[in-house]
């Protein structure tokens, strides 16, 4: 699904050895859709060369405001731009952003584009010293309160980095949504948990957790604040908060405590319904072994007697019945019924069961995603 279809990008470069990934960046977002003009300032074109970004973006690179008004043209009212991304920012830019000031493209671009109230976000690129300079710091919440997203680096080799493209294609599909989640905060458990069995061997699922992944990052593309909790064995959603589990317990536990507050509950894990009674050591193989499975509390029933809005997946041949019993129970608005084919396969079919009705849906689990938040938001 390319959500920055025929979406007009104008992406601005400033004076960061950052800008070598800018070419990057400016492919992935046409990939996902986007129409993109670069833009780029005098010390930026001392990094890369215009025509570099001139191929990357299939438009001819701004380096100036000329006669022709460009600032307006693409970020005055009535102009073409659906979107200001200044990937890299250097704290330069950014404090002249922030105070109003107009000495390069970019700087022009933004006061323009903030004037008219176009989405603008902003990506930093600078040593971590410099982010912890007071003004700095000052400069970037000044952008904040104008209304504009400020991506924060990554961490890695305990220096700061900028924001991974996927981040930051991310920021910019938000920028440009509906944001009706904008202002809620909403809490997703997903993937399988593991269950020790012996010090060797353990139960699970076949979850990969995709569902979980897809519906997160649309919740964050609609402007909610995220927390996902999963086996970070499915990996690390970015842009959302990444609570970390393995077993039942683990999900429970975590799940109890991250729903004070939350507006949505979406439990699309495959939370183990039973636990095998542990053994101690390593079963010896070569001879039948009879496990002992010992039933688990739900976790759904809890949150939604919390007064929390929750959305149930039932998996098997009878999980449209299941799912019909568990709309009897107040603040579950919806359950997703489906066969085991959809576990670990980025397409499914299923059947959306409401208080009110039902409907079969079916696509890729990112079309599912989109689907669940248009019947719920």
């Amino acid at each position: 699904m390319k959500r920055l279809n025929n979406i007009r990008i104008v992406l601005g470069v400033c004076g960061s050895i950052a800008a070598v990934e800018t070419i990057k960046l400016a492919h992935e977002l046409r990939r996902r859709g986007a129409r993109v003009t670069g833009i780029i300032s005098p010390a930026g074109c001392g990094i890369i060369h215009p025509d570099a970004l001139t191929y990357a973006c299939q438009n001819p690179a701004l380096t100036e405001i000329t006669g022709m008004v460009e600032h307006v043209k693409y970020c005055g009212e009535g102009g073409e731009a659906d979107l200001l991304l200044i990937a890299p920012a250097t704290a330069n830019t950014v404090g002249k952003i922030a105070c109003g000031i107009d000495d390069t493209i970019i700087t022009t671009f933004a006061t323009t584009a903030i004037g008219r109230g176009l989405p603008v976000v902003v990506v930093p690129a600078m040593h971590e010293s410099m982010y912890r300079h007071p003004a700095v710091r000052k400069n970037l919440e000044t952008l904040k309160e104008f209304g504009i997203d400020v991506v924060p680096p990554r961490m890695e080799e305990e220096k700061a980095k900028i924001a991974g493209i996927d981040e930051i294609c991310l920021y910019a599909e938000r920028a440009v949504s509906s944001k009706k989640l904008a202002g809620k905060r909403v809490l997703i458990s997903g993937g399988s948990c593991r269950e020790e069995l012996d010090d060797v061997r353990i139960l699970t699922t076949r979850s990969s957790g995709t569902m979980a992944k897809e519906l997160a990052l649309e919740a964050f593309r609609l402007g909610a604040e995220v927390t996902l909790v999963m086996n970070p064995m499915h990996g690390i959603v970015p842009c959302v908060k990444n609570v970390p589990v393995i077993t039942a317990a683990d999900m429970h536990e975590a799940v109890l405590r991250e729903a004070d507050g939350a507006d949505y509950y979406l439990s699309a894990a495959a939370i183990s319904d039973f636990a095998p009674k542990r053994v101690d050591g390593k079963i010896k193989s070569g001879s039948a072994v009879s496990v002992t499975l010992e039933p688990l509390e739900k976790l759904i029933t809890r949150i939604a007697a919390k007064g929390v809005k929750t959305v149930g997946f039932k998996l098997g041949r009878d999980a449209e019945e299941e799912g019909l019993h568990l709309l009897e129970y107040d603040n579950i608005v919806l359950v997703l019924a489906n066969k085991p084919e959809t576990m670990g396969s980025p397409f499914g079919e299923y059947v959306f069961l409401r208080k009110d009705g039902k409907e079969t849906v079916c696509g890729t689990k990112d079309e599912i995603a989109g689907k669940v938040w248009d019947v719920l938001a």
